[in-house]
């Protein structure tokens, strides 16, 4: 295993565990708790960010710039919905 393939698993995972911060914290019927799981999904958000300006900055993650004229029509498509 390089890396590459290391850091973008190691994403992956962090975002699906944000997943269940989510849930556990809308959910969570005691304070306390709810509490816990913020602390989690905070951290664990910030442990993926840098995860990824990690990625980006050695050019393992790409973004792909999309045309205005898409997301007008994506927009308007929702809209209409």
């Amino acid at each position: 295993m390089n890396d590459e393939l290391i850091l973008n698993n190691y994403l992956m995972i962090l975002k699906s565990t944000v997943e269940v911060y989510v849930h556990g914290t809308l959910e969570s019927s005691n304070e306390d708790v709810r509490m816990q799981l913020k602390k989690g999904l905070d951290e664990t958000m910030e442990h993926q960010a840098n995860v990824y300006d990690k990625m980006t900055e050695y050019g393992w993650y790409s973004i792909e710039n999309v045309d205005s004229s898409i997301i007008e029509d994506t927009l308007t498509k929702l809209n209409n919905n």
